[in-house]
């Protein structure tokens, strides 16, 4: 089926015997273009989009083509009746969970928008590709925009990828926006207490139609890393530079977006990434050896309290407001404080009434490289007495979601504190670590 093709386009392709995934080449204006016929949101109807072999999506009118050519047909799409779906999914190696974002999102072209509403044809489709490197299966869980992502969601696709990788798949991909994909990825790895495979968390930073697009490569290398990694973590996998060459394999408890549209915005945080992706060679080249092991079984206990809040201090911030925290219910609040972790002194009695009245608190630097120390400065020493737990190098929204995964599960403060600074899947790192800073602002540490 020629999707979203119509008029001229359509004709043209089905004169030739062409079918969404099939490689063509073609000559037009003294170039000569080769490249595999994608699905077509254009509202031309004249237009033909193209993947290149560099992962690149192009569009190009019909008019003036001058040489064409059928190069190959497509493998045999296997979900094209629900009989042969069902076959598929007894034999899948890899499941996509699909909970929407960018890298199954289109452009709607009236408009303009962007729209989380694929099938799961659609998400094959954009990478016929990925059917050569493992048996796929999908499951649209939601069709929502991660700033839309929730806690009972949370729970939801923990279920999911724990019943895939129950039905013997080797690892589990979750295709979802960029935004939140961090406190999802928090949420999963306190969620599981062994995996035998990996949960591979995949976004983009631009739609899977746009010419630029990093979702093939990216949601491509996911599924290498879900089926042949050696670890069974939960994971972040995007773009690891700029242009198309490798991806990274992010600790999910440790990494950050980091920029808000370059392609390599996700950064692992005072840490380095568990493995690089070479995918034109299909290549996982291990940057460390302390990763989590695949396990026997699938071990869940996804709970979550929301009763949490997340205190970013800013100087001249009304003190008062822990008062209303406390009254409104709130068990727990992680500070994003400044430095070293601080605040100013007069929230110190502020949270001794709130450590009295049970409530958990919890200190972040905003600094986000580095980590806590509140014994070197007078201010740090007084929040350390009036009750204020140190999280180490923790990030605030990894804090966040342990916070929220532990009060679902204790009540007394003194355990809830000795659990926040235990160490359950790599959120703290008590090595000396260089620091890595994106690499936009200066070269850094290469990742060889």
């Amino acid at each position: 089926m020629l999707e979203g093709y119509r008029g001229k386009a359509l004709e043209f392709l089905s004169s030739h015997n062409v079918d969404i995934g099939d490689l063509i080449e073609l000559q037009k204006d003294g170039l000569s273009i080769k490249g595999v016929v994608m699905p077509s949101y254009s509202k031309e109807d004249d237009i033909i989009v193209i993947k290149l072999d560099n992962g690149y999506n192009i569009g190009v009118s019909i008019n003036g083509i001058s040489n064409f050519k059928l190069v190959e047909k497509k493998r045999q799409n296997t979900q094209t009746n629900k009989g042969e779906q069902k076959i598929l999914k007894e034999k899948s190696e890899v499941k996509i969970i699909s909970t929407g974002g960018t890298i199954v999102s289109k452009v709607e072209y009236e408009t303009g928008a962007v729209r989380p509403a694929l099938t799961t044809e659609e998400i094959i489709n954009f990478m016929p590709e990925i059917n050569e490197i493992a048996k796929i299966d999908v499951e649209v869980l939601f069709s929502i925009l991660s700033e839309n992502m929730k806690p009972e969601y949370w729970i939801k696709i923990a279920e999911s990828a724990k019943k895939a990788l129950d039905e013997g798949n080797l690892g589990v991909v979750i295709a979802h926006g960029t935004d939140t994909m961090a406190y999802t990825a928090s949420a999963l790895a306190f969620s599981f207490k062994s995996l035998t495979g990996p949960i591979v968390l995949v976004g983009s930073q631009r739609s899977s139609d746009r010419p630029s697009s990093d979702s093939p490569i990216n949601l491509y290398s996911a599924i290498l890393v879900a089926k042949n990694s050696p670890f069974a973590e939960v994971t972040i996998n995007m773009h690891g530079e700029s242009s198309d060459t490798y991806t990274l394999v992010h600790r999910g408890v440790k990494v950050r977006k980091m920029h808000s549209s370059r392609r390599d915005a996700f950064q692992s945080v005072n840490d380095k990434p568990l493995a690089k992706v070479l995918w034109k060679e299909k290549e996982i080249k291990l940057l460390r050896d302390d990763y989590i092991k695949r396990k026997e079984e699938n071990a869940l206990d996804a709970k979550f309290d929301t009763r949490v809040f997340l205190l970013k201090y800013y100087p001249g911030m009304n003190p008062e407001i822990i008062e209303y925290l406390i009254s409104s219910g709130i068990r727990g609040i992680i500070i994003e404080g400044t430095g070293l972790g601080h605040t100013s002194t007069e929230f110190v009695d502020y949270f001794k009434k709130a450590t009295k009245n049970g409530v958990f608190i919890g200190m972040t630097t905003q600094c986000l490289f580095g980590r806590v120390n509140m014994n070197v400065y007078t201010t740090g020493r007084q929040l350390l007495d009036a009750g204020v737990t140190p999280l180490e190098d923790m990030l605030p929204e990894t804090a966040l979601v342990k916070l929220m995964w532990i009060l679902a599960h204790e009540t007394d403060l003194d355990r809830i504190r000795s659990l926040m600074l235990t160490n359950f899947v790599g959120e703290i790192n008590y090595r000396h670590i260089p620091e890595y800073f994106p690499r936009w602002f200066h070269d850094g540490i290469r990742l060889q």
